[in-house]
């Protein structure tokens, strides 16, 4: 068994301490993060490696950042989503994971798009259209791949304590809301709700408002996987408990096994 973790650290030089204590509590083989803010050159590789796991990196200044951490070997197919050459913020990041049988992952972190009356939410929208045109690809292919990440987006009532705040906000926004439901139709499956049919299974809570003290949060960290790789997973859950740690992301760890 495999298993496969996707965070939003908000930041991977401050949250260094909590990536240690998951690899050596959770212990998975594969990691997938976003929003790393760091560029390749100020990644803490050194630190990393010695945990045992093989680093590719997208950096960016300040902002944005995805990076998938591997025991396994692992070879890069892209490192950036596909449809449009002048998109330089980095959002996507897809190897192959060489395991006995090999299976791609692809570490997504999806534009939030708010303010919804600026540029911010048509660049949302296109990046949905770009990647929902590369799933199609994908499954027509019939690939092995899980898409995970931070999609930055609220897929029912189910998923946050009053849906009805967020109908204006980019998150669930019917527009939003209209485009992932066309990713996921062309096959993909949700995998925590394979695994995990509670409500109000969260993998996020804001900073402010006493979020996380009244467990008001969203699920906004998802796996989404191909028919191939549906079949060989068997487990799914979220470790909530790192966004109790002493200066925590704003998101916690999601993680899955695959055979």
């Amino acid at each position: 068994m495999t298993k496969i973790v996707s965070w939003n650290v908000n930041s991977i030089r401050v949250r260094l301490p909590h990536l240690i204590e998951l690899s050596k509590n959770v212990k998975p083989d594969v990691i997938m993060l976003q929003e790393t803010k760091s560029t390749d050159d100020n990644f803490p590789n050194d630190e990393i490696e010695r945990l045992g796991y093989k680093i590719i990196k997208k950096g960016q200044k300040s902002y944005n950042g995805v990076a998938i951490l591997s025991k396994l070997e692992m070879e890069l197919l892209t490192d950036h989503l596909p449809g449009d050459n002048n998109d330089e913020q980095a959002r996507y990041l897809e190897v192959i994971i060489k395991d006995k049988i090999p299976f791609q992952v692809a570490s997504i972190y999806l534009p939030n798009g708010n303010p919804i009356d600026t540029d911010k939410f048509p660049y949302k929208l296109d990046w949905m259209r770009r990647l929902k045109k590369h799933v199609k690809k994908k499954i027509e292919e019939h690939e092995t791949i899980i898409f995970g990440g931070d999609y930055n987006i609220i897929p029912s009532s189910e998923d946050a304590i009053d849906i009805n705040k967020w109908k204006n906000d980019a998150l669930h926004h019917p527009e939003s809301i209209k485009l992932y439901r066309e990713i996921v139709n062309q096959g993909l499956s949700d995998i925590l709700r394979v695994f995990n049919s509670k409500s109000y299974e969260f993998t996020y809570w804001d900073y402010s408002r006493g979020s996380w003290e009244k467990d008001n949060g969203l699920r906004i960290d998802h796996f989404l996987a191909s028919p191939s790789a549906v079949d060989r997973i068997s487990d799914c859950q979220i470790e909530k408990k790192f966004r109790g740690l002493e200066r925590p992301s704003d998101h916690v760890p999601i993680w899955f096994d695959i055979k």
